[in-house]
């Protein structure tokens, strides 16, 4: 997998996002205004997409950033769920989507139906067919694993700094991967545009743009970052 600028600023957003807030969990010991069900979805997504790091090496740089993403998100959700005093501090009342039934299992619906459609299993032994279903899977669940996030902040509506700062690099990471994408589409032998991989991206990007809209206009006006009411 050859490395461009897009996909290299968008690995460092995602991991600026990460470090932001795990300070925000480690030296605040708060997570008010955090969704741990964001982020027991990320956690689903990193292991289902990574089940290569058992069977293929793509370089020391893939396989680090990786065990990254699963070692890091899975320590946010265990300092949530279980690590005091954050875990007290923790707002269950306000994090109430229903993670399982409105996207884990859609999305597994339509990996299944597009791994059946498209036929990319077609050829393979089952464990690389399971893999591939998983790949899918996983970036079906990645564009929507911030909605809870994103319903929760709603309902504070006052965003604490370092808390805006994740999302907005999450998002940064996001987009700067569609333009990866479609680089390497152009200019990487013997990579393919990927549709499913583009819808799942914009639309993933575009549940931010409310979000954005208002991060930047905080940091124009340089108060307090509040997102409006609903109705």
């Amino acid at each position: 997998m050859s490395m461009n600028i897009f996909r290299l600023c968008g690995d460092m957003s995602h991991v600026f996002s990460i470090i932001i807030l795990l300070l925000r969990l480690r030296v605040a010991k708060n997570a008010a205004g955090i969704s741990l069900r964001t982020h027991e979805l990320f956690l689903l997504v990193f292991v289902t997409r990574y089940t290569d790091l058992f069977t293929t090496y793509y370089g020391i740089y893939n396989s680090v950033m990786k065990v990254l993403y699963i070692a890091t998100t899975a320590g946010i959700v265990y300092a949530i769920r279980a690590q005091e005093p954050i875990c007290s501090t923790y707002d269950k009342a306000q994090d109430t989507f229903r993670h399982i039934e409105f996207a884990v299992l859609p999305c597994l619906v339509l990996a299944v139906l597009t791994h059946i459609i498209s036929g990319e299993g077609t050829g393979l032994d089952l464990f690389r067919n399971a893999q591939e279903l998983l790949w899918v899977f996983s970036i079906y669940l990645e564009s929507v694993a911030i909605l809870p996030q994103l319903i929760v902040l709603q309902r504070y509506r006052e965003v604490e700094n370092l808390t805006g700062n994740y999302i907005f690099f999450m998002g940064a990471y996001r987009a700067l991967y569609i333009v990866n994408w479609v680089y390497r589409a152009y200019y990487e032998p013997g990579y393919r545009h990927h549709y499913v991989v583009y819808f799942c991206g914009v639309l993933q990007t575009a549940l931010y743009v409310d979000f954005f809209y208002y991060y930047v206009m905080s940091k124009r006006r340089g108060g307090r970052f509040s997102l409006p009411t609903q109705g």
